[in-house]
């Protein structure tokens, strides 16, 4: 199946990220997809100690991000080397919730062997997620400011 849109739930909720990275889409909307949580359980490849964003099935649960329309559905295949798709991540199409319906977008799941838990993203990666405040419920973006960044842990001697 082809989609012309793109769901971030990580850094990529950075939409000056994503023009960074060269993707071209039209808008950017609010969405949310039901029984999946956000966790920063995909461990950095370039760096163990620190991780990303990637999302797990939690059945009361609800992640929210920025939905990107594309403009045209090759466009997702720039997010891939990104993404380190394959190999990091797969790219799945889940229904996203948005004000205009239900809209199937692509997805980044992190490949089983790359999941870690009791990891931390870094601050600055943080950052980027928090940058979406403008497509997140207030609710979600207050929990978010409150997650435990590894630098943020001071370094007792």
């Amino acid at each position: 199946m082809l989609s012309a849109y793109y769901f971030a739930y990580g850094s990529n909720m950075n939409a000056n990220r994503m023009l960074e990275r060269g993707l071209a889409f039209d808008r950017a909307l609010s969405g949310s997809i039901d029984h999946l949580a956000l966790a920063f359980n995909k461990l950095a490849a370039d760096a163990p100690h620190r991780s990303y964003a990637n999302v797990v099935y939690a059945p009361h649960q609800r992640v929210e991000g920025v939905l990107y329309q594309l403009s045209h559905h090759d466009e997702i295949f720039k997010m891939d080397p990104f993404e380190g798709a394959p190999r990091l991540y797969s790219r799945e199409i889940y229904t996203v919730d948005t004000q205009e319906g239900g809209i199937p977008a692509w997805v980044y799941v992190a490949n089983r062997a790359m999941l870690r838990d009791g990891m931390k993203p870094e601050r600055w990666y943080l950052d980027h997620l928090l940058a979406g405040v403008d497509y997140l419920t207030d609710g979600y973006y207050q929990q978010l400011t409150r997650v435990s960044c590894v630098d943020d842990e001071s370094d007792v001697s």
